[in-house]
């Protein structure tokens, strides 16, 4: 029995140590998949992300002039703040921005908040509303640039009939930008009604039955219950919505005639970056534009992770 014992003693530690490679290798067998999606995922990134933006960054201090490249140091910053669509455009985006946050910020929550309080058809209201979304963008600004049409446009033809001053829409200088927003609006508004509604149906309805309960309206419901139970939502929507209204190419560019616009009145940055680019063919100075739009677009990111640090403390 002595002998028995010590030789169990002795092949203990192998076959515990055969016991944890045979766990080690079905371990790795089982997360190879979720290793090689993750793989794949982080060079996806990197190829069409990282490298991309390392890119822009090195390229915005170089000069390129027939396949070679030479560095420039501040040159290209220095050209295209000079340029005199450069503040301009960056007055056009803020406007863009602006008039785009009043109406597709605000439109998309009020049509949410009124959808949620409605008992029927709201699963259609939610395949009309989300229709404009699943449209091909070009189809949908061809559309409006018939609607804006200042000579046969519906638009002009509904305000004679209702005797109301008409307006040249895309070719006016104050009214471009506005026409542009309210296009941009309609594509888009689907989306964040629809998240908006998710969010709402998410709030628990004991909060409405006692604000009922102490006689609070549906303004006071609003004001007092949903923005409340909303504001990350609120907030994260409100801070996706500027970085993608900063980056508007699309709808100025087909239907203000290649983004220009009367008097250059819905020039964009990135549609300046786009000039430079491909009518330019400069593309130290189109990267150094993008360079600056990515640093404000940082900017205002660190300023929503800080606010919303102080809202959730």
């Amino acid at each position: 029995m002595a002998v028995a014992t010590a030789s169990s003693g002795t092949d203990a530690p192998p076959a515990r140590a055969a016991d944890r490679t045979a766990a080690l290798r079905r371990s790795v067998q089982r997360n190879l998949t979720a290793h090689g999606f993750l793989i794949g995922a982080v060079l996806c990134f990197a190829c069409f992300q990282w490298y991309p933006m390392v890119r822009e960054v090195i390229m915005s201090f170089q000069k390129a002039k027939a396949g070679r490249t030479t560095w420039v140091g501040l040159h290209n910053l220095d050209q295209i703040v000079n340029d005199p669509s450069f503040w301009p455009a960056w007055r056009n985006t803020a406007e863009f921005t602006g008039l785009a946050l009043l109406f597709g910020f605000a439109l998309p929550f009020v049509t949410a908040v009124v959808m949620n309080e409605l008992r029927h058809a709201r699963g259609y209201l939610r395949i009309l509303v989300y229709l404009p979304v699943m449209l091909p963008p070009v189809s949908s600004l061809l559309l409006f640039k018939y609607l804006y049409n200042p000579e046969y446009g519906p638009i002009n033809r509904s305000l004679q009939l209702l005797h109301l001053p008409t307006s040249g829409w895309l070719q006016s200088p104050d009214m471009a930008m506005l026409a542009v927003v309210i296009a941009s609006t309609w594509m888009n508004m689907g989306s964040a009604t629809l998240i908006y509604l998710a969010a709402l149906q998410n709030i628990p309805g004991e909060l409405y039955d006692a604000a009922e309960l102490d006689g609070a309206g549906l303004l006071r419901r609003v004001w007092h219950v949903t923005i409340p139970q909303t504001r990350l939502i609120l907030s994260l929507m409100l801070m996706l919505q500027i970085v993608a209204t900063m980056q508007v190419f699309v709808e100025p560019f087909i239907l203000t005639n290649g983004g220009q616009g009367v008097e250059g009145s819905t020039t964009t940055v990135v549609y300046l970056i786009y000039q430079y680019a491909f009518n330019f063919s400069n593309y130290g100075a189109a990267c150094a534009l993008g360079l600056l739009l990515m640093l404000v677009l940082a900017g205002f990111s660190v300023i929503y992770v800080r606010l919303n640090r102080r809202l959730e403390s």
